[in-house]
């Protein structure tokens, strides 16, 4: 089945050297500490909280709109540390998540309106349903799918999630396309 194109307003978007299409819309705080690795789509409205902390994507990530990627913080006696936050390669963050992992790996599939709290890992090949909230601290083990609130274990995901994300999010990054203007 082939991907209808999601078309996006070319004076909305800068595209970078690497492939990068990001939002004019978007709030990047810090963006001296925001690294992308190549061919990332960061939609209107999402939030990266560079200010914090290092936050660095792999390549073919989708940030979709209204997203808050926030790098984890731990509370100490003496305040709050914020943590680098490391995203993987072909990783698609759903419309209204927010996100405050430590690790994303590769692989990986957020769904709309999820929260994930400070300090999670999830590893290569997961899926977050919609509307899941994952408690702090969680680690997700590769190839499960996890849904719910509080975020739980609901099934496995196949072998072939490597091969399913890598041709998801560069369909979605070829069918992300400028309008026609007539």
């Amino acid at each position: 089945m082939e991907m209808q194109d999601t078309t996006y307003d070319k004076s909305e978007y800068v595209e970078t050297a690497s492939g990068n299409k990001v939002s004019r819309k978007t709030v990047l705080c810090g963006s001296q500490n925001i690294v992308l690795q190549g061919k990332v789509i960061i939609q209107s409205d999402a939030i990266i909280r560079g200010d914090l902390a290092n936050v660095r994507t792999g390549r073919y990530c989708i940030i979709s709109k209204e997203a808050v990627i926030r790098p984890p913080y731990k509370q100490f006696s003496k305040g709050v540390a914020f943590f680098p936050m490391t995203i993987g390669d072909h990783v698609y963050v759903g419309e209204r998540s927010a996100v405050s992992a430590a690790i994303i790996g590769s692989y990986v599939y957020i769904g709309k309106n999820v929260v994930i709290g400070r300090r999670c890992v999830l590893k290569d090949c997961c899926i977050i349903e919609d509307n899941a909230i994952i408690a702090p601290e969680t680690i997700i083990p590769p190839f499960t799918r996890y849904g719910g609130s509080p975020g739980m274990e609901v099934g496995s995901v196949p072998e072939c999630q490597q091969d399913l994300m890598i041709d998801f999010t560069r369909s979605y990054y070829q069918h992300f396309v400028p309008a026609r203007i007539l």
